[in-house]
């Protein structure tokens, strides 16, 4: 009669446990502590072989209690057993857990981290490659060369004739030196008379054909100072030059820069001579390669961005001035570095943490300073080493536990404390 009974109790237990698991009402680690306590109750073996220390909150309060209970809500209390605390900051999960939780971990690895930072720009001419032809005294223009603005020309292809009375002047003086039975044979007349025609800007090639033929020009051919193109024509036939007034601009444009704002937050990973792809938006699928020449000592305060400076070869004279092109530059180390996927990381902004994977279902947490990001990766370069293995996934889980478990054992440990002086001071009434 009497095992009838516990038989049918045991039976009704199971029902219940079944109902609470299918209706989601009772924690399925609950409703199988139940069910042994049922099965335990017909063998009369012990409940569970390990010893529960006390249940806590379902709901993550910092609240716990000796005995089972349900909060405000109806809801069980969960029970914390003996071993699953340990004093090195770790928790344990249950492999049940584990795998409801879709928990992942993968072993720490070097990667190369580096980062694709685009910018946009536009083509510049260098400055080191830019003439002008002015002249330095009072000139009238007899003739102008067949070149216009736009036009490409060589080193020494005559540009224009100019008729100057200072030029003529200096000219007669120098000839009249060289050609005199006193002076010719006194190197520093002809010197001091040569270098007053080099102060005048006349070409070497004026005063060596003077010298030769010993005749003085009505007009000094001036030609191009080197090969190029005409950005700035603005001689006219027949016109009077004053001292200084710009005749031509000539650039060569065999190599031009490209000068590009990145933003504030990648320059820390830019430097000098690092190599940068250039493409242009009229050149599709065509790339230009060249390096960082000059990183400028200004911040935009606008748009927050540094000015870079690219030098290109322009060798079949594709880049034209302010054409607009995007730099792509890799940033970040070029060599094998620890690294650990983005998702590992837990960022707050001021702290960075990995979950380690310590195996059978311990996890620790791990405070990590990070580098260099790209390519689905994050540098660490402190923390963790190659031998470790990182949660992936679910970690931020993992996280949240961790932090609850340390809660509830301070809460649990300043509860024993009160009880402890509670009692002593109850023990020394009289």
């Amino acid at each position: 009669m009497t095992r009838a009974i516990v038989i049918g109790a045991a039976a009704a237990t199971f029902a219940a446990a079944g109902l609470a698991i299918f209706a989601g009402g009772l924690p399925s680690k609950l409703a199988g502590d139940t069910v042994s306590h049922a099965v335990a109750a017909e063998s009369g073996a012990p409940a569970n072989a390990r010893k529960i220390k006390y249940y806590r909150n379902p709901m993550g309060l910092p609240d716990t209690s000796p005995t089972p209970k349900k909060d405000s809500m109806g809801m069980d209390y969960i029970p914390v057993y003996d071993g699953e605390e340990t004093d090195d900051g770790s928790i344990r999960l249950s492999p049940g857990r584990i795998q409801r939780t879709g928990v992942k971990s993968e072993p720490v690895m070097l990667h190369i981290v580096s980062t694709l930072v685009r910018a946009p720009g536009t083509i510049q001419l260098d400055e080191r490659r830019v003439s002008v032809i002015a002249m330095r005294a009072e000139s009238y223009v007899q003739k102008v060369a067949n070149v216009t603005t736009g036009s490409r020309v060589t080193k020494g292809q005559p540009l224009m004739e100019i008729y100057s009375p200072a030029v003529s002047s200096a000219a007669a003086e120098y000839l009249a030196t060289i050609t005199s039975k006193t002076t010719a044979t006194i190197e520093s007349y002809g010197r001091g008379s040569r270098q007053r025609l080099m102060n005048l800007d006349v070409p070497e090639a004026t005063i060596a054909t003077m010298e030769k033929t010993k005749a003085v020009p009505i007009v000094i051919e001036w030609s191009a100072p080197r090969d190029g193109i005409v950005l700035e024509r603005n001689a006219i036939e027949g016109m009077r030059a004053q001292p200084g007034d710009v005749l031509f601009r000539v650039a060569d444009t065999s190599l031009v820069w490209a000068v590009v704002d990145v933003a504030e937050r990648d320059v820390g990973g830019v430097a000098v001579g690092q190599p940068v792809t250039v493409r242009t938006r009229s050149f599709p699928g065509r790339a230009f390669a060249g390096k960082v020449s000059v990183i400028y000592p200004q911040v935009n305060r606008d748009t927050r961005t540094v000015r870079l400076r690219i030098e290109l070869d322009n060798a079949d004279l594709a880049l034209l001035p302010d054409m607009y092109v995007d730099a792509e530059i890799e940033v970040g180390s070029q060599n094998p570095v620890i690294a650990v996927p983005d998702s590992s990381v837990l960022d707050t902004g001021s702290r960075q943490t990995v979950i380690i994977d310590k195996g059978g279902g311990r996890f620790e947490p791990r405070e990590v300073k990070v580098g260099h990001r790209g390519g689905g990766y994050v540098e660490i370069t402190e923390g963790v080493s190659e031998d470790d293995i990182v949660v992936t996934s679910a970690n931020f889980l993992i996280d949240a536990e961790s932090n609850l478990k340390a809660a509830l054992k301070g809460f649990s440990d300043a509860r024993s404390v009160h009880e402890t002086s509670s009692t002593s001071g109850m023990g020394g009434r009289p």
